[in-house]
């Protein structure tokens, strides 16, 4: 059975404590935009996973209360940075299983100011769900006095930079991209445009990574409305939707952690086997996608990624950004939305809004940062710990 996104919505991405307002107050943003997108009443909605990493247990609940007091399940989703495709994919499972026609995925973060914390429990990494990953780091590495998200992957750059001769500026190339995109987004965090020299020159969080090639802590929401076929036919919804041609989630097998590196650690493997099995499922390649959205939480990352969905070889992403391969008049559009470096990074909120935009994307309505002719999108959602969910989107 197919599944069918009819329905997209989400609110501005803000810096944390700058607009007074409650996770409930995001989702119910989000989640009626989403509904009004699609046409229909939340009392048609049959059930809704919720995605949040920094909240209560049922805070799912209390923000889809906000919708309407339906009495559909609820499911509370936490899968780190992943957590929201993960609550997406619940939803095309439950369309595509054959258990509903219409069930509405939200995620959302209300996040505090300051660095990203390792997910360690109260600074305890024995304790701590990513303990093995920061081992994995510690023994090459060392550990320093810098955040440790930013330390783990500032620590596969400077591995990819010795292994690869990727430079800086390379690195910079992806912020400097990235910034410049989000300027036609007005759902973005940030809207100004830097030059690699800028990024280059802006505080180091940990090297080489600077602080305009890491995304910030955010507040926001995001929703998609996911349906079956059947339901699309009966509501005329045809001119609203987009097919979820094919969707996987990988978690790490030994390849993670068997070489010692944190390009592995930090998930690489995760997204290559992810992205194979999109590819299969779909019958589609790299070669049919127009737009990617992928999950650069940090600058190098998108590199990773860009050599795990087989956009160049092993080594050579930091010349295929340097091209303009990756932005308008390349070969891909690449973060469009301006990525979470400058569009923002709220946890549960990143993977929905992923697809929020590439469906905007696919039915062209993105406005001032339209792909022109774009009919295929792929997103790529990673959390640490570990979890890699891409999505191939076909209109």
């Amino acid at each position: 059975m197919k599944s069918y996104i009819v329905g997209v919505g989400m609110t501005k991405f803000e810096k944390p404590e700058t607009r007074d307002w409650q996770y409930w107050d995001m989702v119910k943003e989000a989640g009626t935009k989403a509904l009004e997108d699609a046409g229909i009443a939340y009392d048609q909605v049959e059930q809704v996973p919720v995605g949040y990493c920094f909240q209560a247990s049922t805070a799912g609940q209390r923000a889809a209360y906000e919708l309407g007091l339906t009495g559909v399940p609820v499911y509370n989703v936490n899968n780190n940075c992943a957590t929201g495709s993960t609550a997406l994919m619940m939803a095309r499972q439950f369309v595509e299983g054959g258990l509903n026609d219409c069930v509405l995925a939200l995620g959302f973060e209300k996040m505090t100011r300051g660095a990203l914390g390792g997910g360690s429990d109260g600074g305890d990494f024995k304790t701590s769900p990513v303990a093995r990953h920061y081992g994995i780091m510690a023994a090459r590495h060392g550990f320093e006095m810098t955040p440790p998200t930013a330390q783990i992957f500032g620590n596969a750059a400077r591995e990819h930079m010795e292994k690869h001769g990727t430079t800086e500026a390379q690195l910079a190339a992806v912020g400097a991209k990235n910034h410049r995109h989000s300027t036609n987004n007005p759902y973005a965090q940030f809207q100004d445009a830097y030059t690699v020299d800028e990024i280059l020159a802006a505080k180091t969080i940990h090297r080489p990574l600077t602080k305009l090639q890491c995304s910030p802590t955010s507040d926001g929401a995001a929703a998609a409305v996911v349906v079956s076929e059947r339901f699309v036919e009966q509501h005329g919804l045809e001119s609203k939707a987009v097919e979820i041609a094919a969707q996987a989630m990988t978690t790490d097998t030994g390849e993670s952690f068997a070489s010692g590196s944190c390009v592995d650690a930090v998930g690489q493997p995760m997204s290559r086997d992810a992205a194979r099995q999109v590819y299969e499922t779909s019958g589609l390649g790299i070669e049919d996608v127009d737009v990617v959205e992928l999950h650069d939480c940090f600058s190098i990352n998108e590199l990773l990624t860009y050599e795990a969905l087989g956009m160049c070889a092993p080594g050579e992403s930091g010349k295929l950004v340097e091209s303009g391969a990756t932005t308008y008049g390349g070969r891909w559009v690449v973060n469009p939305s301006g990525g979470l470096i400058s569009k923002g990074h709220p946890l549960g909120a990143t993977g929905i809004a992923q697809v929020a935009e590439l469906t905007w994307q696919l039915r062209g309505e993105a406005a001032a940062r339209q792909v022109e002719g774009a009919r295929v999108g792929l997103a790529h959602n990673i959390g640490l710990g570990g979890a890699a969910v891409v999505t191939v989107l076909r209109r």
